[in-house]
């Protein structure tokens, strides 16, 4: 916006300085500021809402300049080639039409994304929520004390059903009911459970930086493995490629392995996209990875205030795409029948080769708390009751397999 700044104020004074017809001048110049003016205007209201407001802002200097050009040429040159100029503004134009039609089409490919999946169809005691029940009462229960919880959004499933089995219906309803549960993510889990926002979390685990930041405020933190899950990478369903060695994710993930047609597949460009740093799937690549992964794919979004918020992109199911997440997530709460999971060394992800282990990324994920003196005294025999043989039972009937 300096750079913009700058233009618009500079500009018309290189009108002044430039022409000396009187007749001319004064239309130049008046012309000039009105437009000095709408392009202010219209270049304020880019920098509010537009999410691709580089290219705009680009082509709209681009034709200002060359527009305020004109009027200076057009005073001290007698020569119809200067009205040329005026084709800069008119392909400026071309341009930005061009490239609204091709980010809507772009806009209407299908995402698999980690955020806002929060769903009522995940809230415990919902009389129409999607959330595994046992086939009788449980036998644990907690009726006061209500420890909170928060977790990774691909294991959100799995802890409201266990809120829902063991928690008092009515403690629960007689409270703001989101004081005990919130699908905050796994970035977000280990910031209110470092907080003191959180008593019980339920993710993979922490990245280094997370595990960094409790042990510099003394915290210990307690990893109590409940379940296991695979991680998985996924592609077009019309991608031809459908198994890819360990070695090969590094290499696509390291920058080096850039074409489809190196891994067997088409001759085009991979687009591998990540995850926002310490979330659980990204953390989990880091791991895989044992090297540093290339710079993430970005995308500006609306944020608050109408302000705009450059983040990590969210998966996007064009044909030369890559992605990942957990086997749940992808397969059930993010369920898309155009993407197609890839077989990892010749090993399919699917609960047998979960439970055999022979899926190369398959591990635990956990319950996790604060192991202090003052922590909730109904965390751990509430992590003793889901690793009872009702609590497994609810981890398989969600879809996930038991530890």
């Amino acid at each position: 916006m300096v750079i913009v700044a700058v233009i618009v104020i500079i500009a018309p004074f290189l009108l002044l300085c430039f022409i000396k017809m009187k007749i001319k001048k004064k239309i130049a110049v008046l012309a000039g500021y009105a437009l000095t003016i709408l392009f202010l205007l219209v270049a304020v209201l880019l920098q509010i809402i537009s999410l691709r407001r580089e290219i705009y802002l680009s082509l709209l200097i681009f034709s200002y300049l060359s527009v305020i050009l004109f009027f200076i040429l057009w005073n001290i040159k007698d020569s119809k080639k200067v009205y040329l100029l005026l084709c800069i503004p008119v392909l400026c134009f071309a341009a930005w039409i061009i490239t609204i039609l091709h980010y809507e089409k772009i806009d209407k490919i299908p995402t698999v994304s980690e955020r806002d999946t929060f769903s009522y169809k995940y809230i415990p005691f919902k009389d129409d929520n999607l959330l595994a029940r046992l086939d009788e009462e449980a036998d644990f229960k907690i009726i006061d004390n209500l420890p909170v919880l928060d977790g990774a959004t691909a294991l959100l499933p799995v802890y409201a059903s266990f809120m829902q089995a063991v928690y008092s219906k009515e403690s629960y309803e007689n409270t703001a009911s989101f004081k005990y549960f919130s699908g905050s993510g796994t970035d977000k889990a280990y910031t209110n459970l470092l907080e003191g926002q959180a008593d019980l979390i339920f993710c993979a685990e922490p990245s280094d930086f997370q595990m960094e930041q409790f042990n510099d405020k003394g915290i210990k933190l307690k990893l109590i493995p409940i379940g296991r899950e695979a991680f998985v990478f996924f592609v077009n369903k019309e991608n031809i490629v459908n198994d890819i060695s360990v070695d090969d994710i590094r290499g696509v993930y390291t920058g080096k392995i850039k074409n489809w047609k190196e891994l067997n597949g088409k001759n085009q460009r991979i687009i591998a996209f990540q995850r926002r740093k310490n979330s659980g799937s990204q953390t989990m690549l880091e791991k895989i990875m044992e090297v540093p992964v290339m710079k993430p794919r970005t995308e500006n979004v609306h944020g608050d205030m109408l302000g705009i918020i450059n983040q990590v992109a969210d998966y996007r199911n064009f044909s030369n795409a890559i992605g990942y997440s957990f086997l749940f997530y992808a397969a059930e709460m993010a369920y898309n029948d155009k993407i197609k999971l890839l077989s990892i060394n010749g090993v399919y992800p699917s609960k047998e080769t979960i439970h055999d282990n022979t899926y190369p990324f398959s591990g635990s994920f956990y319950a996790i708390y604060a192991d202090s003196d003052d922590k909730n005294e109904n965390i751990e025999p509430f992590i003793s009751w889901i690793l009872s043989e009702q609590g497994q039972a609810l981890i398989l009937k969600t879809g996930y397999m038991p530890i």
